[in-house]
């Protein structure tokens, strides 16, 4: 394990028809919280991908969110409570929409990428 950035790959795969309302709920609830830590040098990085075409063929996932971490210590790092609180002062209707997310979803699954570098 190397003492530099590590990436994360955060998959997804919705159920039939309750894509839009995923993403939507994800950039109103969770990219802020993601932001704000990325702003404090918690991550170096952060991506969020969809596939263009509906029907990639055998793709178990339909968003993809990549998190490049600062180094292995960040992921172990647990994100500060006070930060949804701040966010999010209206904490019920955080925590229904948070539940409305992963209602949303059939599938989760995190990758842990490890960098197995290559001769030239």
């Amino acid at each position: 394990m190397s003492d530099g950035p590590v990436e994360v790959q955060y998959y997804y795969r919705t159920r039939w028809g309750c894509h839009d309302e995923f993403v939507e709920l994800f950039l109103r609830n969770h990219w802020p919280i993601l932001r704000e830590q990325w702003a404090a040098g918690r991550y170096t990085n952060v991506e969020l991908f969809t596939p263009r075409f509906h029907g990639e063929g055998g793709a178990d996932w339909d968003v993809l969110v990549t998190i490049t971490y600062r180094d292995w210590a960040a992921i172990q790092e647990h994100s500060d409570p006070s930060l949804v609180t701040r966010l999010y002062p209206d904490q019920a209707a955080f925590r229904e929409e948070e539940r409305r997310r992963f209602e949303l979803l059939e599938a989760h699954w995190d990758v842990v990428l490890e960098a197995r570098p290559l001769e030239r």
